[in-house]
């Protein structure tokens, strides 16, 4: 029998896209559009999403909350939130282009904002931690309201459809900024809806993500104990957490929590020298519950740079480029082409091998 589109499970579905000019120079948002449109059949229609980084310079200095509501008391809960505990500079609706492909949308807000210092200063919090804080307070405190994207000079954008429709939905083409990250879904385990759309933030970190991670749980327990709070049942989510509190609560550099989320094989590790044996036990050891396991390949986004990661075995695609200053990272070559025809360099990398690229000194952020 000849199964039409939607009509069969993909596995390895799932399209991820990722961008960054290193000298900081603007790239208009439709140009990941057109990246990830070329995947269209990695896709099912249920769920796309785009994040973009140095896209908000005239208010780069605040936090920019996206949010989805569901009903206007939740709306009303939301910003009396929202007024006891920020000073707003600036709210408006997020400009959208209706079409007929995407449907019920949720009242989609965005507000430019910044900790009032007086609550900051009486909850003895670092600022980020305040405010990673304060979203995920409201996403598991306020029913039919989601914080989907709260970093500085930065955004998701994202909703059930297609992710060439999600573009065109967001008016993308109206934006610019140094790096841009994408996805197509294909979801295997959890239903489309907006706030399962990828890309996955808290504060500037964003997850683009293909796969199945079968630690979940392990995972999420981890997590819980330090106050994070996992209410949308997808490994995506997670991941997105794993990395805040690697890099930012802790302090570990990108190269390292690599070696983390992706721990070498004890028998791989028996072979390394002393030095280097102990340091990677240490990681499985302490880091043990934060270990990824599944097929996955993930691109991270953060204020200053992108980073690209596939598992140990590389069960699920990723190819990387350069062209220039830019750097490129997709599930296939197609869509790094169809943006940048004449790359000077094309690589496939290993698994749990990290391609990172960041703003030269200089650079916009």
């Amino acid at each position: 029998m000849l199964l039409m589109e939607g009509e069969t499970r993909i596995p390895s579905g799932c399209a991820i896209v990722g961008l960054i000019s290193r000298k900081g120079r603007m790239i208009p948002g439709d140009t990941a559009v057109k990246a990830i449109a070329v995947m269209h059949d990695r896709s099912n229609g249920l769920g796309g999403g785009f994040a973009g980084y140095g896209i908000y310079p005239q208010y780069k200095d605040l936090y920019a909350f996206h949010i989805f509501y569901y009903n206007q008391k939740a709306k009303e809960q939301t910003e009396e939130f929202l007024n006891s505990h920020f000073d707003i500079e600036c709210l408006n609706n997020i400009e959208i282009r209706r079409l007929p492909n995407i449907i019920d949308e949720p009242v989609i807000m965005r507000y430019f904002v910044a900790p009032a210092q007086l609550k900051l200063k009486s909850s003895q919090l670092d600022e980020r931690e305040f405010v990673a804080r304060c979203v995920i307070r409201i996403n598991s405190e306020i029913d039919g309201a989601y914080v989907f994207s709260s970093g500085k000079n930065m955004g998701v954008f994202k909703a059930v459809g297609y992710p060439e429709d999600v573009g065109e939905f967001y008016r993308l083409e109206e934006y610019q900024g140094y790096s841009w990250t994408a996805h197509g879904r294909y979801p295997t385990n959890t239903p489309g809806w907006w706030g399962g759309a990828h890309p996955f933030g808290l504060l500037d970190y964003t997850i683009v993500h293909n796969g199945e991670i079968s630690s979940y749980d392990a995972n999420r327990r981890f997590l819980e104990m330090y106050g994070y709070r996992c209410k949308l049942l997808t490994d995506t989510e997670v991941i997105t957490y794993i990395f805040d509190y690697l890099n930012r609560r802790s302090g570990l550099p990108l190269e390292e929590i690599s070696n983390i989320v992706c721990a070498r094989f004890w028998d791989e590790i028996d072979r390394m020298p002393e030095e280097e044996r102990r340091k990677h036990e240490a990681y499985r050891s302490v880091y043990s519950s934060l270990l990824i396991n599944g097929p996955f390949s993930i691109i991270l986004g953060f204020s200053g740079g992108i980073m690209a990661l596939n598992d140990r075995l590389k069960l699920r695609s990723m190819v990387a480029a350069e062209k220039d200053d830019m750097v490129y990272v997709a599930s296939e070559e197609c869509a790094i082409r169809e943006i940048c025809p004449s790359p000077d360099r094309v690589w496939s990398p290993r698994g749990g091998e990290p391609v990172i690229a960041r703003l030269e000194e200089g650079g916009r952020n």
